[in-house]
């Protein structure tokens, strides 16, 4: 392999870099809601997709409102269980 015959300067790795820097995404409007969204991706408010509804939103909603965390709490039977098998 290779090795560099001369260090590098400041400049000349600084003017390699230029063409590293982020762009701002594109974004577009929703023509039904008119909210912002990425070209050529489904509206995430309203589904839609070219005028399309493609994702159901709603029923996406309610399936999450469904999906609860079970209390992690111990009840009093198990916390007597845990000493039963302590002790033994």
């Amino acid at each position: 392999m290779g090795l560099p015959k001369k260090k590098t300067t400041s400049s000349s790795s600084k003017s390699r870099r230029s063409h590293h820097a982020l762009n701002k995404g594109a974004l577009s409007t929703c023509k039904k809601c008119k909210s912002p969204v990425r070209p050529h991706h489904a509206c995430a408010k309203c589904g839609t997709y070219r005028g399309r509804e493609v994702i159901d939103v709603l029923s996406k909603k309610e399936k999450g409102k469904k999906k609860t965390k079970k209390s992690t709490k111990k009840t009093d039977k198990e916390k007597e269980t845990k000493k039963d098998n302590k002790k033994k």
